[in-house]
């Protein structure tokens, strides 16, 4: 479980990093307008072969998290279930199911925000990778 948490935050920490505009300087002497126009036109060629558009991407990295979806009262409804049969103390099993319920609960909902953010940062990835393509077949460097 440990491991699995440090994953997901790597993953979490990672993909902002990988899905970011890279430079472009101009090497043959394009002029500021011109940049901007093949800037413009790269991206639009990036987004047509990509499938990716920016703003939705990052209007989906902005997304709130999925509400809670009541892992809290089943952990207690199980917790409450297993003191019944267990000892009969069925309000101390109903709070020790609910820690763990809420607990999992928190866990699934860390990893469900972590992989939606290591998909829209591939998915940038992949739209920036062909910008930059672009871009370097137009005579910019890119960094």
């Amino acid at each position: 479980m440990r491991i699995s948490s440090i994953l997901v935050l790597a993953v979490a920490l990672a993909g902002p990093a990988l899905a970011q505009k890279p430079s472009a300087y101009p090497s043959k002497g394009q002029s500021a307008s011109q940049q901007s126009k093949d800037d413009h036109d790269c991206q639009a060629w990036a987004q047509q072969n990509t499938g990716v558009n920016p703003a939705q991407a990052q209007q989906a990295a902005n997304a709130p998290p999925p509400p809670r979806s009541g892992g809290v009262a089943r952990g207690a409804v199980a917790g409450a279930t297993v003191g019944a049969i267990a000892d009969g103390d069925t309000g101390k099993a109903a709070a020790a199911g609910a820690v763990v319920g809420g607990a999992r609960q928190n866990r699934q909902r860390r990893e469900a925000q972590a992989a939606q953010n290591a998909g829209g940062a591939s998915a940038m990835t992949a739209y920036w990778n062909a910008y930059a393509n672009c871009m370097g077949n137009r005579g910019y460097s890119m960094k």
